[in-house]
């Protein structure tokens, strides 16, 4: 008898857990990049807590005729990827957690989270 009450307390946990939505992995924090806009002026954009490992192609520097993104600064809470090319492809730096960062000449179009 005891043994069919842990069975059944067993079966209803497993079924519980089973009936909870899992939420999507999160980089928690921002990801700051600066574009140039078409009229030349340079804006700063940010990513508010973006989901983990999903690439990520900054829209402002999407099109290989625009400029592509520079100056990173990743405050998120996971390692930053940046990509050279939409898509995730090309060359790639790394930005640590929280404090990671990229000067001007650190040239971006796309990120991954990790």
């Amino acid at each position: 008898m005891l043994l069919r009450r842990a069975a059944v307390a067993a079966f209803g946990a497993f079924t519980l857990l089973l009936a909870v939505p899992s939420s999507a992995s999160a980089a928690v924090g921002e990801f700051q990049y600066t574009f140039v806009t078409p009229d030349g002026t340079p804006q700063r954009a940010v990513l508010n807590d973006p989901v983990s490992g999903e690439c990520i192609t900054l829209p402002e520097a999407a099109d290989p005729g625009a400029d592509p993104a520079h100056s990173p600064r990743n405050r998120t809470t996971s390692t930053a990827t940046v990509f050279v090319e939409p898509d995730c492809s090309g060359d790639w730096f790394t930005l640590r957690p929280l404090t990671g960062r990229g000067s001007e000449r650190l040239k971006l179009r796309s990120v991954v989270f990790s």
